[in-house]
């Protein structure tokens, strides 16, 4: 065993029973409240933080011919002024070569080993890098420490467990022994290697930028590829810091630190069709949006590809025991991270009849309200739950359904700016609510990024699934959620669901409907337009080497 592998594998058993058997389990404490973390580390991170505004970030990759990035902070309207390495591309490629050969010949106890330190150090920066994706994703400082930190980290830490299992069922040698006839007898000694494919790319997200970077580096690196990061020009900090690391214990590790790097750019000059192209690319792992993850999956034969892009997520109403929770429960959806997670609640539909809420029966209109209600309860809070707005063209979405409210229902709620004493300069919008029926559908059908939802009034019970579970077979769904009371009607929706590829929560109440739980929840299931990967299951990892054998008499 290795001496990195020994010094984690308590906590890769740990992933490893948490994944066979589903538990609530995580590795990384997912809250920045100084009483578990004392308070120098928060203040050392801020600090950390501050200390890279307006620096050279160094990589000392190969392949340097220039200085790029432009990240702005969605807070403060800002640039962070940070410069990172420009690559030439062909130049990396070639550093990235010279190492493969020694990372390959390595053991996967060896490989699994150093993807455990380097996830343990990351650990260790956990502030740096929440303030990092705050500054650049636009999250608030609670989710950037937990969903693009801590959670990210235990998706990375359940993409090795699942290499580990993988790898694992691959015997190092056999023995082999056959009759042939009565003349005839082989005795064979067998030799398995695994073999992997190539440079692994990982296009990393905006909003979420090491989401998908730690497990997509993880379930490369540990199966004997070579990665190298692409982060979205508006969120490259995050991705720098992870980047560091990785070369920092590669290298003490006595391997080539080249083989992690990181390729930056800004809209202006974008690098990653390069990066794509490439012929040394052999898998490409990219998250965001809908339309470029198509493009990837239809243009990038050849590759192995895992995407995991957005849809239509939705929720049905039939009946709930308690109209408040329940429109509280949907609200903060609406509310949390200003609706840009891939697990954002976007089409919420109720019968038209309305619905019976314990034993009462609430008309549609009174279903919408307590809806309306309850996010205007999460907005005397925002900034600890909707964070800002990552982008400037959300702020034109929002502009645009304000015309089409009016052509195709009306304005439950309107958007408008939200407030930030500490940050007076935020880019920010509360959500916007829209009600309309099933004739609109199609300026529902598609995933709206941003704050921007729909109740949608169905002529039936029955016609709200049929066209929430039409969605998202045809349009891509990460989450659903039904809420009803009739057992019979539970089992039809889940049904329903599940056979348009889709996955489904049914009555959540008291926790964050948006939350996937690594170890626990299959996330994306790779059946409907949505993505074709799922963290974490065998398949995320398993094609991501091969198998070549020697027989010897």
């Amino acid at each position: 065993m290795s001496a990195l592998l020994q010094k984690h594998r308590e906590i890769l058993d740990k992933a490893l029973d948490a994944c066979s058997k589903r538990y609530s389990w995580t590795a990384y404490p997912e809250s920045p409240s100084s009483k578990i973390w004392g308070r120098e580390k928060p203040v050392a991170g801020k600090a950390n933080f501050e200390a890279m505004l307006g620096t050279d970030y160094h990589l000392a990759q190969p392949g340097e011919v220039g200085r790029t990035g432009l990240e702005i902070s969605p807070y403060t309207g800002e640039p962070l002024g940070i410069s990172y390495p420009k690559m030439d591309v062909d130049l990396l490629y070639q550093a990235i070569e010279s190492g493969m050969p020694s990372w390959r010949n390595a053991t996967p106890q060896t490989r699994i080993g150093v993807c455990l330190e380097i996830l343990d150090r990351c650990a260790g920066q956990l502030f740096e890098n929440a303030h990092a994706t705050m500054h650049t994703s636009g999250q608030s400082y609670i989710m950037a420490f937990a969903g693009s930190g801590a959670n990210a980290l235990d998706r990375g830490l359940e993409a090795l467990a699942y290499a580990h299992k993988a790898m694992s069922d691959v015997p190092e040698t056999a023995k082999w022994e056959r009759q042939f006839g009565k003349s005839g007898s082989a005795r064979l000694h067998k030799t398995y290697r695994i073999m992997p494919r190539g440079v692994g790319v990982v296009v990393c997200c905006a909003t979420f930028p090491l989401w998908n970077g730690y497990p997509a580096m993880c379930a490369s690196l540990a199966t004997g590829n070579p990665v190298v990061l692409k982060p979205h020009p508006a969120a490259i900090l995050p991705v720098a810091l992870l980047t560091k690391v990785a070369r920092e214990v590669l290298r003490e590790a006595g391997f080539d630190p080249n083989l992690v790097s990181m390729v930056a750019d800004t809209r202006e000059e974008p690098a990653t069709m390069a990066l794509l192209e490439h012929p040394m690319t052999a898998i490409i792992d990219f998250t965001g949006s809908p339309a470029f993850g198509r493009w990837i999956e239809q243009n990038c034969s050849g590759k192995q590809v895992y995407t995991e892009t957005a849809g239509c997520n939705s929720v049905v109403v039939e009946s709930c025991q308690e109209l408040t929770a329940m429109a509280a429960a949907i609200a903060h959806s609406l509310c949390q991270a200003s609706a840009q997670m891939c697990t954002s609640v976007q089409n919420i539909h109720i019968p038209a009849d309305g619905i019976v809420a314990g034993t009462e029966h609430v008309s549609f209109d009174e279903v919408a309200a307590a809806i309306v209600q309850g996010v205007e309860k999460y907005l005397q809070n925002p900034q600890v739950l909707c964070g800002t707005l990552v982008d400037d063209t959300i702020l034109a979405t929002i502009e645009r359904y304000r015309g089409l409210a009016s052509q195709h229902g009306r304005l439950l709620r309107d958007s408008a700016p939200i407030h930030y004493p500490d940050f007076p300069r935020a880019r920010t919008a509360s959500p916007m609510i829209l009600e309309v029926t099933q004739t609109a559908r199609e300026i529902y059908r598609d995933e709206i990024f941003g704050p921007v939802s729909f109740i949608i009034k169905g002529e039936s019970i029955d016609e709200c699934l049929r066209d929430a579970t039409t969605n998202a077979r045809e349009c891509g769904a990460i989450t659903s959620h039904v809420y009803s009371t009739d057992e019979e009607f539970l089992d039809r929706a889940e049904a329903a669901y599940n056979n348009a590829g889709a996955s489904v929560a049914c009555n959540l109440l008291g926790m964050p409907i948006n939350f996937a739980a690594a170890y626990s929840d299959y996330h994306v299931t790779g059946l409907n337009p949505a993505g074709n990967a799922c963290l974490t299951d065998l398949a995320f990892v398993a094609s991501r080497f091969r198998i070549v054998q020697s027989k010897r008499m």
